[in-house]
């Protein structure tokens, strides 16, 4: 037998231990059964992770992968804005036929040719253009020149004949809610508030077409308008531009909201954001959800924009592998994620962020976020405290913020409560660009070039003003290459005007867009010729409030409408007034008077075209009894529902809404007890602007003017449920009244609400009642014949002599319906406002004027004979007073004279409330303007209030 080698032999240790020998084995064998299961798992782990997130390539559909990288091309891309020239504008219908208008004074809006840009800014180069034509075809402009002839024109060419009258673009409203809500208010889209980031959603999904507000706007001059979301949010949503054309007899082949935008092969996105009080009000609530503060506020803008920046690089990564490697190499698709689609194109430049922001804190941590994520903002809007920190805004990444402005309506909460009428002025001499704007409904669009007329009053040059509602706003949009312009190759977006647009009163006599005229048969108003709007660089300049002796004269009177008498001086009469212990001493040559004055210290103001009137009066507006409509601790407070309280009782003196009121000549007003608007209920008092407090001498020159009661919608309530039932709670008190016992009230009952309705029917306190319904009114017009034949009944039985209740109406939208009416009941309207927007539903039949309506409410009651005054519906509106009594006056086709011009804000109410002239107030009681009145250039230069004199120099 073989005997084995010793290499089979064990080794001594394996004799010694023979168990070592297994147990290796044992271990090889584990081992190698571990491995392979470690390889089995690890294989089955790749391919569960490849299964569940990133397919292999060759499972992943390659057109997919393609249609994922061709959407790369697309993440890069940033719109430009549509520039260069064309044969036809892409919004042009066919339908529409060129039109040549002939004899035009035009503004094209841009500064004559080789004028440099330090000229241009400041006004050198711009001029009016009189006698030019304009040719538009294929909605555009084509041609503009001279006489041009028709030959070589198309056949079917229609001519339009401006004869003389101004041309401009059409006006760009880059803040508008319109058509996002509707009117009456019956319906609102306008926020998406189910959270506070919602940048992702658009105000184009919310856009109605069939608004018929889009047509009275567009009666205004504007053709085109930004939409945008609301400010309730942080990140509100995109916004779109566009053209307030709508359906067959507008000029367009469809009624649809993309028929609308303006430009819907740009690429051009908008997108709307917002800080401060308005996301902070309807969001934050402590402990459960934010922002509460300012401070979270910018959390959450941060917050979204990192979210987005993750979002934006992911896409990136995906892009620039799928370009190295190859799409088909790629191991998953493209991130996707429509949340965050819109934000991710900010942070890209293809949007253009618009942000509601007030205050410095606002604004500068929004310069902040916009360095920190590099994005561009390119306007600030309400923005009132912009012009404070013109060099903050300069420090915003990729460009200088403009700023989207009103012109002086302000103080309606904190955030505005620190704001400057010569805010545009301020802004523009820093180098910031102003804009106008309407946040419609906050501000009728209609008349959004008022706004820009306003801003000129304060101080803004002429041409940057009306720069603000066309040109400026197009380039911030990124179409100023194609609106807001009269040049060749631009849109057809055309307004011919009845008188300069920055004048008081303009109304257009036809509007074009895309070369189609938007009214068939517009009303043009009868206007005296009127002289362009001049540049008057001295409305920049600040002057300073000065209380005087009493003693003044104002040289330069050019003409006087004061007490009986009318009267006009040529410049070489050198005509003055002389002002003697505060009182009228002379007006005219006055020639031994001057000469006193010359050895005396009596100061002499030189003016350029002065004027003398009677001060203006503000009736029904919250005047002294609220200061900041957003705050009611600033409020005296709602009027209670059972009894009557007096306004007397609550007035509060000292704050920048008096102020402004009485620098702007509203040195009395008669408000009511009320928490907003016309809406008051109770006794109104009448009192000085510019008075300290109560107690100060003549601050109060009437502790009760009128009873007051709410007959608008907001007069439901629990109490009364319908205006039905308000209605016959009135009549009920009224009768009530009329049959109580003669005996004088003592006591406290003197200020009960009886002891008033009595004074009322007895005649000896006139009834004021806020309405806008035409409906209504009539049935107050039954209601007072009734309680007057209640009266006249018990006259047979008493020693009562008949009277007539003295009912004043302020509100009157819809007066117009019953004008004739109105006046054959002796029932008097206080139009508050002038000129209504149909905000609620009893106002939807209110008159907007030319060129869509022959005349407005005012026209129809002055027809009929009603004795008609202007009021206000909110506070800051005070300061207007005399222009809208120019607006009255410059449209009233003859029905007015200046003088009954100023009596709408003056004489008139005095009239029709039965208050009577203080002792001595006919002389005491004055305003010397440089330059007409009701104009948009004039300026108080002198007050007198009957407690002293004020002058400006």
């Amino acid at each position: 037998m073989e005997k084995e080698t010793i290499d089979a032999l064990p080794t001594y240790n394996d004799a010694t231990r023979p168990w070592r020998l297994k147990d290796r084995r044992r271990r090889r064998k584990a081992f190698r059964l571990f491995a392979v299961a470690f390889v089995a798992y690890l294989g089955w782990s790749t391919f569960q992770l490849v299964k569940n997130t990133q397919k292999p390539a060759n499972i992943l559909s390659i057109e997919q992968l393609q249609a994922d990288h061709a959407v790369c091309a697309s993440l890069r891309a940033v719109p430009q804005e549509p520039s260069g020239s064309r044969e036809r504008n892409q919004r042009w219908v066919s339908t529409t036929k060129p039109t040549l208008i002939r004899n035009a004074t035009i503004w094209t809006g841009e500064a004559a040719a080789r004028t440099s840009e330090e000229e241009a800014r400041r006004g050198k180069g711009y001029s009016w253009i009189a006698g030019q034509d304009v040719f538009i075809d294929n909605g555009l402009i084509k041609t503009i020149g001279e006489k041009i002839s028709l030959d070589g024109l198309p056949k079917e060419t229609q001519t339009y004949d401006a004869n003389g009258r101004q041309l401009t673009a059409g006006i760009v409203d880059m803040h508008s809610h319109a058509g996002l809500s509707s009117v009456a208010n019956l319906q609102d889209d306008v926020n998406e508030m189910s959270k506070d980031i919602t940048p992702f959603v658009k105000s184009i999904d919310g856009l109605d077409p069939l608004q018929p507000e889009f047509e009275f706007i567009k009666s205004g001059g504007v053709t085109t308008s930004l939409i945008l979301p609301g400010s309730a949010n942080n990140m509100g949503g995109e916004a779109f531009v566009v053209k307030l054309a709508v359906g067959n007899h507008s000029g367009r082949a469809e009624i649809s909201q993309q028929d609308m935008l303006a430009a819907p092969d740009s690429g051009l996105r908008w997108m709307k954001m917002a800080c401060g009080e308005n996301p902070k009000r309807i969001y934050g609530k402590v402990g459960e959800r934010g922002p509460f503060s300012r401070l979270g506020e910018a959390w959450e803008f941060r917050h979204a924009l990192e979210q987005a920046r993750d979002y934006v690089q992911s896409q990136d990564a995906w892009c620039a592998a799928a370009d190295k490697h190859g799409v088909e190499n790629t191991q998953s698709y493209l991130p996707q994620q429509l949340q965050w689609e819109s934000l991710g194109a900010v942070l890209r430049g293809q949007v253009r962020i618009n942000t509601h922001c007030y205050t410095i804190p606002d604004l500068e941590a929004f310069v902040r976020h916009t360095n920190e994520f590099k994005f561009r903002v390119f306007a600030f809007h309400h923005a009132h405290q912009t012009f404070l920190i013109p060099e903050v805004l300069k420090r915003a990444w990729g460009g200088t913020p403009a700023a989207a402005l009103f012109a002086d309506n302000m103080y309606y909460k904190v955030e505005a409560y620190t704001a400057s009428e010569q805010a545009g002025k301020i802004l523009y001499e820093n180098g910031i660009t102003p804009t106008y704007v309407s946040d419609n409904p906050v501000l009728n669009s209609q008349h959004v070039v008022f706004e820009a007329a306003k801003a000129y009053r304060y101080g803004l040059p002429y041409h940057a003003a009306l720069a603000g509602v066309t040109s400026a706003p197009a380039e911030l949009l990124g179409l100023g290459n194609r609106v807001g312009k009269i040049k060749e190759g631009f849109d057809a977006d055309v307004v011919v005007w009845d008188s300069d647009p920055l004048s008081v009163g303009a109304a257009p006599t036809q509007v074009w867009i895309d070369g189609a005229p938007q009214f068939e048969d517009p009303v043009i108003l009868k206007k005296p010729a009127k002289k362009l709007v001049e540049q008057d660089l001295s409305l920049g300049k600040e002057m300073e409030k000065k209380k005087t002796n009493g003693d003044v004269i104002f040289k330069g009177i050019s003409h006087v409408y004061f007490g009986r008498a009318e009267e006009t001086f040529h410049a070489s009469e050198q005509a003055v007034v002389v002002i003697k212990n505060g009182t009228l001493s002379c007006i005219g040559i006055c020639k031994y008077e001057l000469e006193a004055a010359q050895d005396s210290k009596t100061p002499i103001i030189e003016l350029e075209d002065g004027y003398i009137t009677p001060p203006f009066t503000a009736f029904g507006s919250a005047l002294g009894m609220i200061e900041i409509d957003a705050e009611v601790e600033t409020h005296d407070g709602p009027a209670i529902k059972d009894g009557v309280t007096r306004a007397v009782d609550g007035l509060h003196f000292g704050g920048k809404q008096l102020y402004h009121a009485y620098e702007h000549g509203v040195t009395k007003a008669i408000s009511a007890p009320t928490d907003s608007s016309i809406d008051a209920r109770g006794i109104s008092v009448g009192f000085k602007t510019n008075a300290k407090h109560a107690l100060e001498g003549g601050a109060i020159w009437q502790d009760e003017v009128a009873l007051h009661y709410i007959l608008t919608l907001s007069a439901k309530d629990d109490k009364t449920p319908s205006i039905s039932s308000a209605i016959a709670l009135l009549r009920s008190k009224l009768l009530d009244a009329v049959y109580a016992n003669d005996t004088a009230p003592t006591g406290k009952d003197v200020y009960s609400e009886q002891s008033y309705l009595r004074k009322v029917v007895k005649g000896a306190l006139p009834l004021v009642l806020s309405v806008h319904s035409a409906d209504t009114i009539s049935t107050l017009i039954h209601l007072k014949s009734s309680i007057e034949s209640a009266i006249a009944s018990r006259t047979t039985t008493t020693t009562t002599t008949p009277t007539n209740l003295r009912i004043v109406l302020i509100g009157g939208a819809e007066s117009h319906l019953v004008a004739r009416e109105i006046a054959a009941a002796n029932i008097a309207v206080v139009l508050a406002p002038l000129l209504p927007h149909a905000q609620s539903w009893d106002q939807r039949r209110g008159l907007t004027g030319a060129p869509l309506t022959n005349g407005t409410a005012i026209d129809a009651l002055l027809d009929a004979g009603v004795l008609v005054g202007i009021g206000v519906e909110e506070v800051w509106e005070t300061r207007d007073l005399g222009l809208l009594a120019g607006i009255a006056f410059a449209n009233a086709e003859g029905r007015l004279g200046f003088r009954q011009a100023l009596d709408l804000v003056g004489g008139n109410l005095r009239k029709m409330l039965g208050v009577e002239r203080e002792e001595g107030e006919e002389g005491r009681e004055w305003l010397v303007w440089e330059g007409a009145p009701l104009e948009i250039g004039a300026r108080v230069r002198g007050v007198g209030d009957g407690r002293g004199v004020e002058i400006w120099e």
